[in-house]
């Protein structure tokens, strides 16, 4: 244990004497927040939509029939009650909830205007206000369609009143910031741990600890645990920063946030030392650190949904550690969600996390 100490305190000195990662460390997830926060936009489609019809009409039909085929919206089924459809809200499994109250046909051929209500998922403020427009528009050239073809005496039709669920004032900030935390302790994690390796490979010191007493396991935990230290120490200054400047909600518990993380950088960190292991120079390690990054990041659905990406791009999230990340900040911080909500996140990491620690131990090999 004192020689863990040792290597441990050798690491964090070395750590902060390194010109190179010292900007990545402190400059990076400022840049990420203050910046990336609003860079991005994205249009939206395939929203999965449910339905309360409480009506049963041939109007009802109507009108869900223009959802059907609307090249934005995809049914999922009819939901028994409102509860139900909200639980489909709460499971992501529905972006839209529709429900028509009792008596809208009625109504409308009284002359008298009709209210539906839409409930809209607004974790992602711009893709609620999407969304919220599609469907408006959808009903406006329904009652154009309705007043022509069924004599309908009122020309306001039906109006629609709208609610907008775990981010109502619709702010930007709320779905990025999340999102950046994601990305600001990959980056941290993956970069300084494939580089640190490789640095005892250029200035020759690799061959010195290879010599030493020193165990595989000491070695490598002396390697990583100080990352793992500094990126958890970045996700919560990036978490104080982002409540402090975009007052982002934390409905959630921050310990299940934290031990997620802790998971998740485990994925990264073995990830950074397979990349060390199989590269001699910290260029070739940041460029093939960055190739990674790049593809996981844009895959991960922080700038555009995985429901709009083709069906073999929504299958290869499934190896996507961001995708996870991503997802699990959005879901704790902006809707509360508890350990039952993200259980299948929880052990696709853990076992993501296992895998990986095991290639990158296993193809790291320490010879005297």
């Amino acid at each position: 244990m004192r020689l863990l100490r040792t290597l441990l305190k050798k690491e964090f000195t070395q750590i902060f004497r390194n010109k190179a990662m010292l900007p990545i460390i402190f400059v990076l997830p400022i840049v990420q927040l203050l910046i990336l926060t609003y860079a991005t936009d994205f249009e939206l489609k395939n929203i999965n939509f449910t339905y309360v019809d409480h009506d049963q009409s041939a109007t009802s039909k109507s009108l869900l029939s223009h959802f059907q085929n609307s090249p934005y919206f995809i049914d999922i089924g009819a939901s028994v009650s409102h509860k139900d459809g909200m639980h489909q809200l709460d499971e992501n499994k529905a972006s839209l909830v529709i429900n028509i109250p009792r008596g809208m046909e009625q109504d409308l051929y009284r002359g008298q205007s009709a209210k539906i209500a839409l409930d809209v998922n607004s974790i992602d403020g711009q893709a609620a206000t999407l969304s919220f427009n599609y469907a408006s528009n959808i009903i406006h050239k329904f009652n154009g369609t309705l007043a022509q073809n069924s004599g309908l005496r009122s020309t306001d039709g039906l109006r629609v009143s709208e609610r907008y669920w775990y981010n109502p004032s619709l702010e930007y900030s709320n779905l990025m910031v999340p999102g950046i935390l994601a990305l600001l302790v990959t980056m941290i994690a993956l970069f300084l741990s494939a580089m640190n390796v490789v640095r005892e490979k250029e200035i020759g010191t690799i061959e010195q600890i290879n010599v030493t007493p020193i165990k595989k396991s000491q070695f490598l935990i002396g390697k990583l645990l100080p990352f793992w230290v500094i990126a958890m120490g970045e996700m919560a200054f990036g978490l104080f920063i982002g409540k402090l400047l975009f007052d982002i909600p934390m409905r959630g518990s921050l310990f299940l946030l934290f031990a997620f993380t802790a998971l998740y950088l485990i994925v990264i960190l073995a990830m950074g030392l397979w990349v060390s292991t199989i590269t001699g120079t910290q260029q070739q390690a940041m460029f093939i650190s960055w190739f990674f990054a790049v593809i996981f990041i844009l895959m991960s659905g922080l700038f555009t949904p995985i429901e709009n990406m083709p069906v073999w791009a929504q299958q290869s999230t499934l190896l996507n550690p961001v995708a996870y990340m991503v997802k699990v900040l959005r879901s704790i911080l902006l809707k509360g969600s508890n350990f039952r909500d993200i259980q299948f996140e929880f052990v696709a990491i853990s076992a993501y996390a296992l895998s990986m620690l095991s290639i990158a131990v296993l193809s790291y090999r320490k010879r005297a």
